[in-house]
């Protein structure tokens, strides 16, 4: 980053760069502090953690979709940083222990304890096991179990907080208020992200072909 009058801007003018994504992610990350601390998801009328995980996760989304130099950004990020995110999911440990103390349901503690679990514990292999990260049959798997275990676990827990606030009430304090405001968004966006990823990366073979076919006529 460098200035340019009283602004401080990325090379080129891109809006999107190490520097200013690092201010922002700071920046969510304090916002997502404060909720957690001041219980506001509990206090807030209504769905106010579906609401805000949906809202996050739209944003990041759109972003992804509509800014070119942000999904230019995401685009050279190694994959074993995307898949690193999703070690976050050993939180289904947490999960367990709060419902053997009774503070979460069993039918979102089990299903997304176990199955986070499990996720998490495929992307520990494909971060340390060079051939499985290098396989994009592998990664393919992995993440489109990754993708429905997280849809899951998001209606669930919305299921149960529309039917009983209180018995999700965990989820709106720290540290698991980090989940709707922070985790699960990233995590569902960079499932689509290596969604994309990899279906650009099937489709380069076919790409080649029809390019050498074109040339021999």
């Amino acid at each position: 980053p460098h200035h340019h009058g009283d602004r401080m801007i990325c090379p080129g003018g891109r809006p999107f760069c190490p520097f200013s994504l690092t201010l922002m992610g700071a920046g969510w990350f304090l916002v997502a502090l404060f909720v957690g601390e001041t219980e506001l998801l509990s206090i807030l009328p209504g769905p106010a953690a579906q609401i805000t995980l949906v809202g996050l996760t739209t944003g990041l989304l759109m972003a992804f979709w509509s800014l070119s130099s942000f999904r230019a950004w995401v685009d050279q990020l190694p994959l074993k940083a995307l898949i690193i995110v999703h070690l976050a999911r050993f939180v289904g440990i947490y999960f367990l222990v709060l419902h053997r103390r009774g503070d979460l349901p069993a039918r979102f503690a089990l299903t997304a304890g176990w199955g986070d679990i499990v996720v998490a514990t495929g992307a520990l292999i494909l971060i340390l096991v060079p051939a499985a990260l290098n396989s994009s049959r592998a990664v393919l798997v992995w993440n489109t179990i990754g993708l429905i275990d997280i849809l899951l676990v998001v209606t669930t827990a919305a299921g149960l907080a529309f039917a009983n606030r209180e018995s999700m009430s965990a989820l709106t304090r720290l540290p698991l208020s980090f989940l709707p405001t922070m985790i699960v968004p990233l995590i569902i966006s960079t499932h689509v992200a290596m969604l994309v990823r990899l279906r650009r990366k099937s489709q380069r073979p076919e790409t080649v072909k029809r390019e050498q076919a074109l040339a021999s006529f």
